[in-house]
Parts: C-alpha cells; sequence; structure tokens
C-alpha cells in the first residue's frame, strides 16, 4: 500500500506543475494578443488625430478657396459642408456593413 502512494505523490506533483506551466502560457498568450490589440488601436488613434487636423486645415483652405470662386466666403463653407453632410449620409447607410468588417478583423486579430 505504502508503494502506490509513492508513485502518486511525485506524479502528482508533476500533474500540478503542469496544470500551473499551461496556465502560465495561456495567460503569456493573452497578454501577448492583448498588447497587440492595444498597441495597434494607439497607434491608428494618433494616426486619426494627426490626420484628422491635416484634412481640417485643408477643408477651411479649400472652403476660403471656393468662397473666393463664388464671391462670397460662406459659399464655400456651405459647399464643403453639403460634401460632408453627403458624405455622412453615405456612411450611415452602410453603417451595417463598416460595423461587422471592423468586427472580423478585430476578432481575427484576436485569434491569430
Amino acid at each position: 500500500m505504502e508503494s502506490k502512494e509513492t508513485y502518486l505523490e511525485p506524479l502528482l506533483h508533476k500533474a500540478e506543475e503542469y496544470s500551473k506551466a499551461g496556465f502560465e502560457i495561456l495567460k503569456l498568450k493573452a497578454l501577448d494578443k492583448s498588447a497587440s490589440v492595444t498597441s495597434a488601436i494607439i497607434s491608428r488613434f494618433i494616426l486619426t488625430i494627426v490626420l484628422s487636423f491635416f484634412i481640417l486645415s485643408l477643408n477651411i483652405a479649400l472652403a476660403l478657396w471656393l468662397g473666393d470662386l463664388l464671391g462670397k466666403n460662406y459659399y464655400g463653407f456651405l459647399v464643403v459642408a453639403g460634401f460632408y453632410g453627403l458624405v455622412s449620409i453615405i456612411l450611415f447607410s452602410l453603417h451595417p456593413r463598416i460595423k461587422t468588417g471592423l468586427s472580423n478583423i478585430i476578432i481575427s486579430q484576436l485569434l491569430n
């Protein structure tokens, strides 16, 4: 009877170590994935901010230029605003497709 117990103790000890190592590997994989996704989100957010300032400056210049061509400054701003209104309507109608596409990209990033 003692010999069975002496064989079980090392086996149980190794099983415990194996499960701890497996849990540690899973934890490190989850950390790697979350760091990858977080860094991608942050870098794209910074790029979006910089690009937004560029586009804002470009739009103001375009509106002023169009205003000079049309005779009154506010005409240029109305044309630019109308363009963005049209783009907003198109994006609003495509929202479900965009949302699904982004969800698929995020899920594939997390699973790969």
